[in-house]
């Protein structure tokens, strides 16, 4: 498709954001609504992920991991985009979003050119408040894992972030404590929860190009 052209970037910088609509096709049912006054009343901990487009074969992907098991992570196990917890250091969330993609998945930093942020999501079971972001390398990316924090990363085309439906599959997880959700299955790899809304108002983003 054209919008999967080199003019993409462009075309997702300028696009308009559908925000909760589109993370609420995605939310597991038991998701509490808040307003931002309301979060910030639980003193919540600020963090960034980044969706980081590279192209390959003449189509754009964007890569995901499965996080590394920890007892004291409630997020341990699950696939995710790349990010974490706002340092100190981190001059804005954008830079957060770029130090962690360089920490988790070895790319230089340098390389990661942010296009735009997408709509902030609050994470109620680790009181997380998260600003995503798009991003994009020019460079080929070479993966290379932190072993502490991922066991694997998928790669994921763009390309099927359309086929994303309005009524998604519903799975009782381990990971969601035997609830149903709604999933995002990728070659049998379940996406859930924050990740999976995030992607959803990625893919009405970029439905609506």
């Amino acid at each position: 498709m054209e919008i999967f052209g080199r003019d993409l970037l462009q075309k997702i910088k300028e696009a308009e954001l559908h925000g909760e609509n589109a993370h609420a096709i995605y939310s597991p049912p038991y998701r509490p609504l808040f307003t931002y006054e309301e979060i910030l009343t639980k003193n919540p901990k600020f963090a960034a992920v980044n969706i980081l487009l590279y192209l390959k074969d003449n189509e754009w992907w964007f890569p995901l991991i499965v996080r590394s098991t920890n007892e004291h992570d409630r997020h341990s196990g699950q696939i995710s985009l790349p990010g974490g917890k706002k340092e100190e250091s981190d001059v804005d969330f954008a830079a957060t979003a770029k130090r962690e993609t360089s920490e988790e998945m070895g790319i230089d930093e340098h390389y990661v050119r942010i296009i735009r942020e997408l709509s902030p999501i609050y994470i109620p079971p680790s009181n997380f408040y998260v600003r995503p972001y798009i991003s994009y390398t020019k460079k080929n990316p070479k993966f290379i894992l932190q072993e502490t924090e991922a066991v694997e990363l998928i790669e994921f085309p763009v390309s099927s972030l359309l086929n994303l439906i309005e009524k998604p599959e519903m799975m009782a997880l381990p990971s969601s404590r035997g609830v149903q959700v709604p999933v995002i299955n990728f070659n049998n790899y379940l996406v859930w929860g924050a990740t999976s809304m995030i992607l959803s108002e990625f893919s009405q983003l970029l439905k609506n190009l």
